[in-house]
């Protein structure tokens, strides 16, 4: 079937756009260096760009500006036993440039942990922008939460210790459908369909769906029957780039990330 012509904001045609060719560059670097294969620096067993590579060094020695809090906490979550479940922080960057791009106001994060991302995000928020970050583990949070106030931005992140799914039916129900401008995606894998189906409805036209984990380690390659985890997120992968919804850019940043563009 045709798919819809892009209809969003200039400024997100754009960015789209760019993205488009970053993703096309990296696969002809791919082509051309075959020992170049890109994959997860959260992952010291990857033969790609792993987080030990040389190259990921000079990818963030040439393009990382990292608020110093920002960078206190990422330090501070890399010294947990959990610590590798912290998002990429050059991902991390582009998000904040996205969220920046579209002008958002508002945002939704599922999956917080220790709240570097929900930070991230915050810091380029406007005053009365907020961050709903939903998460059922308080404790881990509770790392990053002193670091919000120290950077001035507590007052813009609204931490929910409830189940993800209950906190987007409650924002439906109170009629704050398609009144928020991003959301990222980085909880259970098993849910993930179903988180990006209640984003979908709050999130207004133009606004941005990034999903994280789409590449699982490389297990969606070939799902085993009993990894639940990467069948789900394989089948939002196929799903996603049939979605007439949306507009899509897979990105071979940290463990994968998928930009879907609500038309």
């Amino acid at each position: 079937s045709k798919m819809p012509l892009l209809s969003v904001p200039k400024e997100v045609a754009v960015g789209t756009a760019m993205l488009g060719v970053a993703f096309a560059t990296g696969m002809l670097a791919g082509k051309r260096y075959p020992s170049l294969v890109f994959g997860t620096p959260k992952s010291s067993t990857s033969g790609m760009i792993g987080k030990s590579s040389p190259l990921r060094q000079y990818i963030l020695d040439h393009s990382l500006r990292e608020h110093p809090i920002l960078k206190k906490l990422r330090l501070l979550t890399l010294e947990h036993p959990w610590g590798r479940m912290m998002v990429s922080c050059e991902q991390a960057q582009l998000m904040a440039n996205l969220v920046k791009l579209i002008k958002a106001k508002k945002v939704i994060e599922i999956g917080v942990f220790t709240g570097y991302n929900a930070l991230n995000m915050a810091l380029v928020l406007p005053d009365n922008g907020r961050v709903i970050a939903c998460d059922i583990n308080e404790d881990y949070a509770k790392i990053g939460k002193p670091l919000w106030k120290e950077a001035g931005v507590e007052h813009k992140i609204d931490l929910r210790i409830k189940p993800a799914i209950q906190t987007l039916d409650e924002l439906l129900a109170s009629g704050e459908a398609e009144t928020f401008d991003f959301a990222f995606i980085d909880a259970d894998k098993e849910s993930y369909n179903e988180y990006y189906e209640k984003c979908l409805r709050l999130i207004k036209k133009g606004g941005i769906i990034a999903i994280d984990n789409v590449f699982w380690n490389g297990k969606v390659l070939k799902p085993r029957k009993d990894d639940l985890a990467a069948q789900s997120i394989h089948r939002l992968n196929e799903k996603l780039l049939r979605d007439a919804r949306i507009n899509i850019s897979m990105l071979p940043m940290g463990d994968g990330v998928t930009l879907a563009f609500k038309l």
